[in-house]
């Protein structure tokens, strides 16, 4: 499974929408939706749980990103988080710790071998998840089980479509 994830807000903090492309094989699943208010580093890390949510089974995943702040934070800086309490070396709580929280409850499902890309530098896997968080942006609705403010714009999400991507056919 190969999977490549982007954020995006207008003047940040601001509206944002978050994208995925999920790939397995020949078969490709789209994702995205966004906030009315929020920052770029929040739908970033989104995009990342959203893609691992969106997985029915445990999965080897190469997971493309191209947020350096998502990157050093599951690979260098959260182990550290965690000793302290969620706290940073500082002492000083975790920014997005909400969101740092709900990855790491992902995290152990999968087998996760992370890249880092370059974004807006031609590699299309990213170049579509970057369209795709941009597609997130532009409507808002209100979530009716949180009352916040969320966007998901086109077709809902059928978890049969997701599955059918990892299923040995």
């Amino acid at each position: 499974m190969e999977i490549w994830t982007d954020g995006a807000c207008k003047n940040n903090p601001g509206p944002g929408g978050w994208g995925v492309l999920l790939r397995f094989g020949d078969r490709e699943k789209e994702l995205f939706g966004g906030e009315e208010h929020t920052t770029n580093n929040r739908m970033e890390l989104t995009a990342v749980i959203e893609a691992l949510r969106a997985l029915n089974r445990p999965c080897q995943v190469v997971l493309h990103v191209d947020s350096t702040y998502v990157m050093n934070g599951v690979t260098r800086w959260m182990p550290g988080w965690k000793r302290n309490g969620w706290k940073t070396a500082a002492r000083k709580p975790v920014l997005n710790q909400d969101l740092w929280q709900a990855l790491d409850a992902e995290l152990p499902r999968h087998d996760i071998r992370w890249t880092w890309v370059k974004g807006h530098s031609g590699d299309p896997g990213n170049e579509r998840a970057d369209a795709l968080a941009n597609r997130g942006v532009p409507t808002v609705r209100v979530d009716s089980r949180t009352g916040r403010a969320v966007l998901h714009v086109g077709r809902p999400v059928n978890a049969d479509d997701v599955r059918s991507l990892d299923d040995d056919e």
